[in-house]
């Protein structure tokens, strides 16, 4: 498996390289785009934005950087329907640029909230369980219906809108791929698995075409056995308590699949 993708490096993310390993053990082919570099969006086939701080938040976490030129390379990006993931920051970035959930003249229809709930507010990281529904993103149609633990690291990361079309796409499944949910798969809201009370419990949004996600969670830290708790409930803490060897800590973990899934995309399946 090959494709050829483009990881942008904002000023101030810190998760590029986590993202760069991870992709390349899909089998990507993996550039680093600079501060400074033009990015030709013919020359790649998927697109990522990795998580961290770009610009430092000034303004809003994300605003800066969306007003990067690299953004209209993006924006061709998408019109050609390749793949194209937002990691927290990177999800950030692609809100406040319009790409998700998209629309007319890509106007910002949707907004990243600071955490909201009892016991939530402020920067939060602790390990969550997100489900992948409805195939609302084709490119993760494979991953329908799995469920795994993810950690998430934010401060800025409840989904909300004043488009009540946005909302209804969210609350139906149509923009939302992902959801927060406990370890038994019944959705987190409110509850003490819900890390920010985003609508829907959405730890993911994407536009209509579902090829451009911006995802809250960081599947990067989850991506090899070793980085899961050894108490994670479920199958995913079961397989990190069973390993007792070197070989048996570094097989995937449950953040691969979504990055397999990305790769597949951007190696040949158009959507």
């Amino acid at each position: 498996m090959s494709g050829r993708i483009a990881l942008l490096r904002f000023p101030g993310v810190n998760c590029e390289a986590e993202t760069a390993l991870v992709l390349e053990r899909a089998g990507a082919r993996v550039d680093w785009i600079q501060f400074g570099d033009v990015l030709d969006p013919d020359d790649y086939d998927g697109f990522v934005l990795p998580g961290g701080f770009s610009y430092e938040d000034r303004v809003r976490a994300g605003a800066v950087a969306s007003r990067s030129e690299w953004m209209r390379a993006l924006e061709t990006a998408d019109e050609a329907g390749k793949p194209i993931l937002g990691i927290c920051n990177g999800a950030q970035v692609l809100v406040e640029s319009g790409i998700v959930p998209g629309g007319p003249a890509r106007a910002v229809r949707l907004a990243l909230a600071a955490n909201g709930g009892e016991g939530r507010g402020g920067y939060l990281c602790r390990w969550v369980h997100v489900e992948v529904t409805l195939s609302a993103c084709p490119w993760l149609r494979s991953l329908d219906g799995t469920r795994w633990p993810v950690p998430v690291a934010h401060g800025e990361g409840r989904f909300t809108s004043l488009d009540p079309e946005v909302i209804a796409g969210i609350e139906t499944g149509s923009l939302c791929p992902l959801r927060y949910v406990d370890p038994e798969g019944k959705l987190a809201s409110g509850g003490p698995w819900d890390p920010n009370g985003a609508v829907g419990s959405a730890a993911a949004v994407c536009n209509e075409r579902g090829n451009a996600v911006a995802l809250m969670p960081h599947p990067e830290r989850a991506a090899w056995l070793r980085q899961v708790p050894e108490g994670a409930p479920g199958e995913w803490g079961a397989r990190r308590r069973s390993a007792r060897t070197a070989a048996a800590l570094e097989a995937p973990g449950p953040g691969q699949a979504l990055f397999d899934a990305f790769v597949h995309a951007a190696s040949g399946v158009r959507v």
